[in-house]
């Protein structure tokens, strides 16, 4: 297993207890494979709509890429809304943008609902501009926000650099619909949540196989088979080879986060509102500040070496130079990477794999919002609603060309990009 993210031990939620009853066995409405966002929402939805229900997590809750992200809540999608209307149409487009328009709000209300603790932040999120293009696209897509009547505004340098506390950006797009979370507190709540509503939820407990058993299905573990009409495969980018189709329909990247320790007042005057932020480079940065003072830098790659001195660490203190040159660099002290599933349209997809069984996948690094409204969607829809009322038709699997050596050429590409001296 990757090594474990700053999230894991931060976080205010506490990990979930095992279940007394150990086996991973008995017949449920629903079997829900892995222990993430979708699959928890997914649980929790469909066991307050009086399903049984059944999630089974090969490791720990949030192992994968729900306690391993940034923790940005994000309104919409990568693609610019006026592309997303044109690729989905008249029917569902506005639908959808409407409905992710909304996710930040869905996803707060849990949290308050359920008095998830994950150091909710609501003052929006800020799209960087990385280059004069960078804020060329930010103005269009602000154009584009602002014609379906989001609160969006456009920043110009002075106001950019107010909010993050760097003079290195050209402007930035702030949604005020957006905030941030501790990744890892909000899993491990969803979970606590799903269970105080009935779910059951088994860790450490990898499926080995998944069979048709006459008109239902047979998840089979080392603990146990549990059999169920419907099974909701929610691994996205940590399916492996339990169903082999699904790693050949994504490409797989990865998005590595360097952290200090506790900063305390010095990081005061980084991000002094609270927000994230992401740039528009084409190989991006992320940016975050914790409730401790932690300044926690990203990018997109795998984290090579150690956080202390490792290639990633040395990364991250020529970027921490390059954005704020007045302060001393500070010592990074943990690091760490998860895995995104890329669409080559950069829309995600709900897949119906066979009857009875659905893998909502390709988040393309929007796990929170995305994992959340398609696993509430899931659960609604597995409860009696029509499956037109899912935010997405559903879609084919379908198949990316070479995926595999598509994520060795990122690889590569993002690995030199760590190299390579910061302009």
């Amino acid at each position: 297993m990757d090594r474990p993210s700053l999230w894991t031990h931060s976080a205010e939620e506490p990990p979930l207890l095992p279940e007394a009853e150990a086996p991973a066995e008995g017949a449920v409405d629903v079997a829900i494979i892995g222990g993430g966002y979708t699959g928890l929402a997914t649980a929790l939805f469909a066991a307050q709509a009086g399903l049984s229900v059944h999630v089974i997590e090969a490791a720990a809750i949030g192992a994968g890429g729900s306690g391993r992200n940034v923790g940005l809540i994000n309104a919409g999608l990568w693609v610019p809304p006026d592309d997303l209307l044109q690729t989905l149409g008249p029917q569902v487009g506005p639908r959808f943008l409407d409905l992710f328009g909304r996710g930040p709000q869905t996803v707060f209300d849990l949290i308050e609902q359920h008095q998830i603790r994950c150091e909710p932040r609501r003052m929006g999120t800020i799209h960087a501009a990385h280059a004069p293009r960078g804020l060329r696209d930010l103005q269009a897509r602000h154009a584009a926000w602002r014609r379906l009547g989001a609160p969006v505004g456009l920043l110009d340098r002075e106001e950019t650099a107010a909010l993050t506390g760097t003079t290195l950006f050209h402007g930035g797009l702030l949604d005020r619909r957006a905030g941030k979370i501790n990744p890892m507190g909000y899993a491990r709540g969803l979970a606590r949540a799903a269970r105080g509503a009935g779910a059951r939820i088994t860790t450490a407990t990898p499926v080995t196989a998944l069979r048709r058993d006459g008109a239902g299905w047979r998840v089979e573990t080392g603990r146990g088979t549990i059999t169920a009409p419907q099974v909701v495969l929610a691994t996205n980018a940590y399916g492996g080879d339990l169903w082999p189709a699904l790693a050949r329909a994504v490409t797989i990247i990865h998005f590595f986060q360097v952290a200090t320790a506790p900063l305390g007042e010095a990081s005061a005057d980084i991000l002094p509102q609270g927000q994230g932020l992401w740039d528009t480079a084409p190989v991006m940065t992320s940016l975050t500040r914790d409730g401790a003072g932690r300044v926690i830098l990203g990018s997109m790659g795998r984290m090579i070496g150690t956080p202390q001195t490792g290639v990633s660490a040395r990364w991250a203190r020529r970027r921490f130079r390059r954005l704020f040159p007045e302060k001393p660099v500070p010592d990074f002290t943990e690091g760490w990477h998860g895995r995104i599933a890329m669409t080559q349209d950069h829309m995600p997809r709900i897949c119906q794999l066979d009857r009875g069984l659905w893998a909502p996948m390709g988040y393309n690094g929007r796990g929170i919002t995305t994992g959340t409204l398609f696993g509430r969607a899931l659960a609604e829809m597995l409860a009696g609603a029509p499956q037109s009322s899912l935010p997405l038709p559903v879609s084919p699997l379908g198949r990316r060309a070479a995926p595999g050596l598509q994520a060795r050429a990122f690889d590569l590409a993002f690995t030199l990009n760590q190299i390579a001296p910061i302009p």
